[in-house]
């Protein structure tokens, strides 16, 4: 049954049919020539072959080569613990934190004005590098780099170390 204009066209130029007018073709040769000669004559495939991949040997497929691809690391907990006493102690708190290490600000020491700043600007050294602040005990806060987690039962047994009461 043909079909008409372009979706046939489209069908043919895909394999998916065959071109109508072909057909009409190698009926005609087909009434002139012999029995032994129709069955030899050559027509055009309906549909096309793929050639096989080239791993594929005997019938077999051979494995695809193996893909090397190393673990990510899980950082280690670093901590470094800064007493800041001037608003100069801010580039040791932010040069650690670019280094990998999570920094224990402790701001008990430190006068009211003074320690509005250093969270202020350690607020903005977690968010403008993507890592973390949270207050661990009465002004002492954990400032965190991107990728690191620490854990509660490790945040609390640095902080006895060092003296402080978890508050968190």
């Amino acid at each position: 049954m043909p079909m008409p204009g372009l979706w046939n066209k489209t069908l043919v130029y895909l394999g998916l049919a065959e071109d109508d007018e072909d057909i009409d073709e190698y009926a005609e040769e087909a009434v002139d020539e012999p029995q032994a000669d129709r069955q030899t004559a050559s027509r055009p495939a309906a549909v096309r072959r793929i050639p096989e991949p080239a791993t594929v040997t005997g019938g077999l497929q051979s494995p695809r080569p193996a893909v090397v691809r190393a673990m990510p690391q899980i950082p280690s907990a670093k901590f470094h613990l800064v007493n800041p006493g001037a608003f100069n102690d801010a580039q040791e708190v932010g040069d650690k934190f670019r280094d990998g290490f999570s920094v224990i600000m402790n701001l008990q020491a430190a006068d009211v004005e003074l320690a509005r700043r250093l969270v202020d600007f350690a607020s903005g050294l977690a968010y403008g590098l993507a890592g973390s602040m949270q207050p661990v005990a009465d002004r002492v806060f954990l400032i965190t780099p991107a990728g690191v987690e620490v854990s509660a039962e490790e945040r609390r047994r640095f902080l006895e170390e060092r003296g402080f009461y978890n508050q968190a």
